[in-house]
């Protein structure tokens, strides 16, 4: 019997913010001009892309047993104006034009009609001050090395290059693949289903594996195997630093934060593609072990990239931990230069909050399913409940999914645990 904890999400309200930071002017309608100049400002401003703002209700946290296209131009970034949970265009539209159109009225109102012929009053002169103006505060900018400091960041993701083809079977064509990520050149594979597309595609982020070892496309063989049967676009990075992608020395004493990087660049690569295989508008994201942190982080840095999101036996929410339990126990030189940089959780306990997605658990917006064994003595469970817990907590759409007996590789109910995939992407992903 596998365990599931499910924090279900009611019917989701929504609130809008301005993208770029702009607070809205009071209007007033003191004459025509004025008002239809904030009543195209409104109608910009709602038309244009405003980040939409997920605010739900907290809910219980409960366990109970379970047997079981219009495609975005060259170029686009994250945080784009049209990016996160994107608007329902057709109802803000005709708010828009309301507003604009009362605003008008208000002005005609106002100004006694164009026909009047009554000459405009002249500006009251300005009032004259000896107070010194105030000055803005200035916002602390986010430590470079920090989830705050991705969020505030503009990603890039583009260029998806099919190279060599690598195997070619009656279910799909398995490509060597390359894509552009903030900058850097990133490798990985992509498994294209036969049929006629387009497909839904997921993002592949794979657990650690020494880089000096890795080989492209290492680490989830089986879940791009059947995933791509299952008739989607499968692209597994390769992240930074591994096979054929570039190198960033700084990666590693950096807590590997450039991992999220990829992993959105990759998004924005699929979306930017053009390729008729690829439906830009319906993508997951998949990850496990490490993967699986990387997931947490990509939630929080960029909600609304992705549609559903899925973890299998990740690490830690915690990056102390994972050092704790992974690095330092074997002796890991690169523990020493962590905390030379950025000091210890005692020292810095502000750095390390910062680079905790658990900190920012309000900001997810997609639906995100757990899934981990009981007997994973790798990452241990309790890893996962207290994820689960804090996004849930938050009032976020998650899912836990404890398999009794299967390690962190998933043998046994690996099958069964994916046919719960499956069904879970198939859901969210339509």
């Amino acid at each position: 019997m596998t365990c599931v904890s499910r924090c279900r999400q009611g019917r989701r309200s929504r609130s809008v913010t301005s993208s770029n930071g702009r607070s809205r002017r009071a209007i007033r309608p003191s004459c025509a001009r004025g008002a239809a100049a904030s009543a195209r400002e409104l109608t910009a401003l709602l038309d244009g892309g405003p980040a939409r703002t997920v605010r739900v209700p907290v809910p219980r946290l409960t366990e109970r047993g379970s047997t079981g296209a219009a495609r975005a131009a060259p170029g686009w970034t994250y945080p784009p104006a049209r990016v996160g949970v994107t608007l329902d265009r057709m109802r803000l539209r005709g708010t828009a034009c309301a507003a604009a159109g009362l605003l008008l009225a208000l002005a005609t109102g106002c100004t006694g009609g164009a026909e009047d012929g009554a000459p405009a009053p002249s500006p009251a002169p300005a009032r004259t001050t000896s107070e010194s103006p105030r000055a803005t505060p200035t916002p602390t900018p986010a430590d470079p090395v920090s989830l705050p400091a991705l969020m505030q960041r503009e990603h890039t993701g583009s260029g998806l290059r099919l190279g060599d083809v690598l195997d070619r079977n009656s279910a799909y064509t398995r490509y060597a693949v390359t894509y552009e990520a903030n900058g850097l050149t990133i490798s990985g594979i992509m498994n294209i289903p036969e049929g006629k597309g387009p497909f839904p595609a997921l993002v592949l982020a794979h657990g650690y594996i020494d880089p000096d070892v890795y080989f492209s496309g290492q680490g989830m063989p089986r879940e791009q195997d059947r995933l791509a049967r299952a008739g989607h676009v499968v692209l597994h990075t390769d992240y930074r630093n591994h096979a054929r992608s570039d190198k960033d020395p700084d990666n590693d004493v950096n807590l590997r934060l450039g991992y999220t990087e990829d992993v959105i660049g990759a998004a924005l690569a699929l979306r930017n593609s053009g390729r008729p295989e690829i439906d830009g508008d319906r993508i997951g994201l998949f990850g496990r072990s490490m993967g699986g942190g990387v997931v947490y982080n990509t939630l929080v840095v960029a909600p609304g990239l992705f549609d559903a999101a899925v973890a299998y036996a990740p690490v830690s929410a915690r990056p102390q931990e994972n050092i704790d339990h992974f690095q330092r126990p074997d002796g890991d030189p690169l523990v020493a230069k962590i905390e030379e940089k950025h000091g210890t959780p005692d020292q810095d306990p502000a750095f390390w909050r910062g680079v905790s997605p658990l900190t920012y658990a309000d900001r997810v917006s997609e639906p995100l399913l757990i899934q981990h064994g009981t007997a994973d003595d790798t990452c241990p469970l309790t890893w996962s409940r207290e994820a689960a817990a804090a996004f849930g907590e938050a009032g976020k759409d998650v899912e836990l999914r404890t398999v009794p007996g299967e390690g962190h590789t998933f043998g046994p109910r690996w099958a069964a645990e994916m046919d719960v995939t499956e069904a879970f992407l198939a859901r969210h992903l339509r």
